[in-house]
């Protein structure tokens, strides 16, 4: 299995691939063909968004010049095929969304036994590269979320890697939730004991055979501290 783990794979606002750190160059060395694509979904009954996402991408993929044999989307429409679906493509995009709700999605079709023989191509995007973590963290990011007791912060994921990923940190490091600093307040003090890594758009964590790369700029947070670690076009081993 390959895993592209992403913040988002396209320029904001323009629908076009982002090409920063070789994205789109590892992709086209990578991409299976024929390709027999499923993308799926982070709210199973948000049919309207995940239609419109599931569309978008699959446009956006083909403009840069990737072709598709086939492009399904799973959701709660069709979750009672997710075994077939998952066994007969070779392509998985990760949708973004909710990371909570994706996760009970996940959860309900047995998404992490699935992946367990995948031998095909992961993309994650945003809340679908959180939730391939092993442990995932589920930062909080809706009103009162921060402040819930009753919140889990730590889930169960998909176990493609150890590492948990906070995406889009250019738009949210300044970012204040339920009066609460999404970053110095909430990331740091749940990072005691723990390490994550925040990722702006562009960047991404591959992943082949084993190894694990974050390519671009990258930024950890561990036991407190937020510390830059990686610059755009780099290579970090992690």
């Amino acid at each position: 299995m390959i895993c592209f783990l992403t913040s988002r794979v396209d320029l904001p606002d323009m629908g076009i691939l982002n090409p920063a750190n070789r994205l789109i160059d590892e992709l086209r060395l990578r991409f299976p063909n024929p390709c027999r694509a499923l993308h799926i979904c982070s709210d199973p009954d948000g049919w309207n968004k995940t239609d419109y996402y599931a569309a978008h991408t699959k446009k956006m993929f083909e403009d840069g010049g990737f072709l598709f044999e086939r492009f399904f989307t799973l959701d709660s429409r069709n979750e009672n095929l997710a075994t077939k679906l998952v066994w007969e493509s070779n392509l998985l995009i990760l949708a973004g969304g909710h990371v909570p709700t994706q996760n009970l999605f996940f959860n309900k079709i047995g998404l992490r036994s699935l992946l367990k023989d995948f031998d095909g191509i992961v993309i994650g995007m945003s809340a679908g590269s959180m939730n391939s973590a092993d442990i995932v963290y589920s930062q909080p990011e809706e009103e009162g979320e921060a402040i819930d007791p009753e919140y889990q912060r730590f889930l169960t994921g998909l176990g493609l890697t150890k590492i948990n990923l906070l995406p889009h940190y250019q738009k949210n490091k300044d970012n204040v939730l339920d009066g609460l600093r999404i970053y110095e307040d909430i990331a740091c003090s749940d990072s005691i004991g723990k390490t994550f890594y925040a990722i702006p758009d562009g960047s991404y964590l591959f992943i082949n055979a084993g190894k694990e790369e974050l390519r671009g700029e990258a930024y950890m947070v561990k036991d407190g501290v937020i510390s830059k670690v990686s610059s755009r076009g780099d290579v970090l081993p992690v």
